[in-house]
Order: C-alpha cells, then sequence, then structure tokens
C-alpha cells in the first residue's frame, strides 16, 4: 500500500546506520542506502520532524544457532555514519536488542512528542529494522516503511520484509515518494 499521508509530526527512525554495521556485506550498495537515509534525514529535520538514530551497543544474552552474540570491542563500530549528520535535535537511542522498542525510551520520548506515526530506515530489513516495526505497529504508531533505504545482509530475507511482513503491518514507500510527501 503506497503512502496515504505523511504527518505533521511523522518521525523518522533510522536503524543500525552506524560504521561497524554498514560496513557488512549486504545485498544493496550501503552507499545508496545511507545516501537515501541521509536526505530522508535532512528533509525531516528542515520540516520540523523528530529524528531517532537507533544503533546497537550490545547483544541479548541466550544461546542460538548462528554463534555468539559478542560485540566488537572497536569503539568506532558504534558510531553513527558521518553521512548521517547527526543533529543536536536528534533523539538518540542505544538498543541491546533487534528492535528500538524494548528496554529503551523510544516509545515515552515519541509519544512525549505527540507522534503518531514513524517512517523507518536503515539495516538490516530483517533484524532491526523489521523488529522495531512490528514492535511500533503493536505499539500502536501508523508505520511507514521506505523500501529503497534499506537493506540486509540476505537478500531473501530482505525481500520477504518488504514483500510479505511490511505489507500487513505498515504502508511502504520510496525515498522519492517521501521527500515529496515532506514538500
Amino acid at each position: 500500500m503506497p503512502l496515504s499521508q505523511l504527518d505533521a509530526n511523522a518521525a523518522l527512525i533510522v536503524v543500525d546506520l552506524q560504521k561497524g554495521i554498514v560496513a557488512l556485506p549486504t545485498a544493496h550498495d550501503t552507499a545508496d542506502i545511507v545516501a537515501r537515509s541521509a536526505a530522508i534525514a535532512r528533509a525531516f529535520r528542515a520540516s520540523a520532524r523528530p529524528v531517532v538514530l537507533v544503533h546497537v551497543t550490545g547483544a541479548a544474552p541466550g544461546r542460538t544457532d548462528a554463534g555468539s552474540r559478542a560485540m566488537p570491542t572497536d569503539p568506532s563500530f558504534f558510531e553513527f555514519v558521518p553521512e548521517i549528520e547527526q543533529a543536536p535535535s536528534d533523539h538518540v537511542v542505544e538498543k541491546k536488542r533487534w528492535g528500538a522498542f524494548h528496554g529503551t525510551d523510544l516509545d515515552s520520548w515519541l509519544r512525549g512528542k505527540g507522534v503518531e506515526q514513524v517512517v523507518l530506515v536503515g539495516v538490516a530489513t530483517s533484524i532491526g529494522v523489521e523488529s522495531t516495526a512490528r514492535f511500533a505497529s503493536e505499539h500502536g504508531y501508523h508505520v511507514v516503511i521506505v523500501s529503497d533505504a534499506m537493506t540486509d545482509m540476505v537478500a531473501s530475507a530482505h525481500d520477504n520484509s518488504v514483500n510479505t511482513i511490511f505489507p500487513r503491518i505498515a504502508e511502504t514507500t520510496t525515498t522519492a515518494d517521501l521527500l515529496k510527501a515532506i514538500g
């Protein structure tokens, strides 16, 4: 479903556009994803809409088939990519789970700003973005997915999220259409 409207107080949530994550091999060129996300962030700031920058700074405990969840020790892994141009007005969320809501102040911060609609971009589509989108939907937000401003390490996982999961919990749009809606 295409974007029906962009609320005046919609918030942009930028998921895991941090140096260590964007350096991973992905299905789509992360330079393009970062450039589109940065353009959206600039437009949100220019229109006085809230911008939330999320980065993963730890991992949930537990055993997985994929192996260790240990995080890198290099501090630069956790830094936001410079292209995102972090602004003093941006709200920063440090998460230790896949999604940006669990164990963070994101929901209370958004509600305190009167936000009812969230727009999501970032990496990885099927992990941080999808988890955040699912929790946003469960918290009652109108969710918008910018499908060309996200990627995944696995192309089929990205495609499943974009084509199967997101249409059930969100409206999807492109960077160009969202920027037109912002004006």
